[in-house]
C-alpha cells in the first residue's frame, strides 16, 4: 500500500495536468473572492476581459476567443445581461447573430476588477522574481499552444 501512495504522491507532484488543475482551482477561488464584492463571477470576468479590449462581438466570436462551449457562453451572457453588464443587439449582417455590447456599468467596473485580478496574480506569483514570472508565463503559453494544436 505504501508503494502505491508514494507513486500517487509522485504523480501529483510531477503531473503537469494535476498541477495545472490544482493551480487553476486555487487561482479561481482567490479571484472569485476578490471580484465577488463587484458582483462578478470568474466566468463573467473572463468575458469582460475580452470585451474591454473591444466590444461589439458576437457570441460565436467570444466562444472562439475564450475557447469555451457555446452553451456555457450563452448562460454566462444571459447572466451578464440580467446583471446589467451587457446588452445584445441584432447584427446588421446576420439576422441569427446578436452583437454583445458593454453597458456603462461594466465599463465603470473595469479598473476595480483589474485591480482585484492583479492582486490575485500577485498572491499567486509572490514566490517568483521578475525573470521567473516571465519564464513561467512563457512556458504556460507554449504548453497551451501545444495542446491547442492537438
Amino acid at each position: 500500500m505504501q508503494v502505491l501512495y508514494r507513486c500517487m504522491d509522485d504523480f501529483r507532484q510531477n503531473s503537469a495536468g494535476y498541477l495545472a488543475n490544482h493551480m487553476a482551482r486555487l487561482f479561481f477561488h482567490g479571484l472569485q473572492q476578490r471580484i465577488a464584492p463587484l458582483g462578478l463571477a470568474p466566468g463573467q470576468f473572463m468575458v469582460l476581459l475580452d470585451l474591454w479590449e473591444g466590444d461589439r462581438k458576437t457570441q460565436a466570436q467570444l466562444v472562439a476567443s475564450l475557447d469555451v462551449e457555446q452553451a456555457t457562453m450563452a448562460n454566462t451572457l444571459s447572466r451578464m445581461e440580467r446583471d446589467g453588464l451587457i446588452e445584445r443587439h441584432a447584427s446588421p449582417r446576420d439576422k441569427r447573430a446578436r452583437i454583445v455590447v458593454l453597458t456603462q456599468k461594466a465599463r465603470d467596473m473595469r479598473d476595480d476588477a483589474m485591480a482585484a485580478a492583479q492582486a490575485q496574480n500577485e498572491v499567486a506569483l509572490a514566490s517568483l522574481d521578475a525573470q521567473e514570472r516571465a519564464l513561467f508565463a512563457d512556458m504556460m503559453r507554449r504548453v497551451i499552444a501545444a495542446m491547442q494544436r492537438g
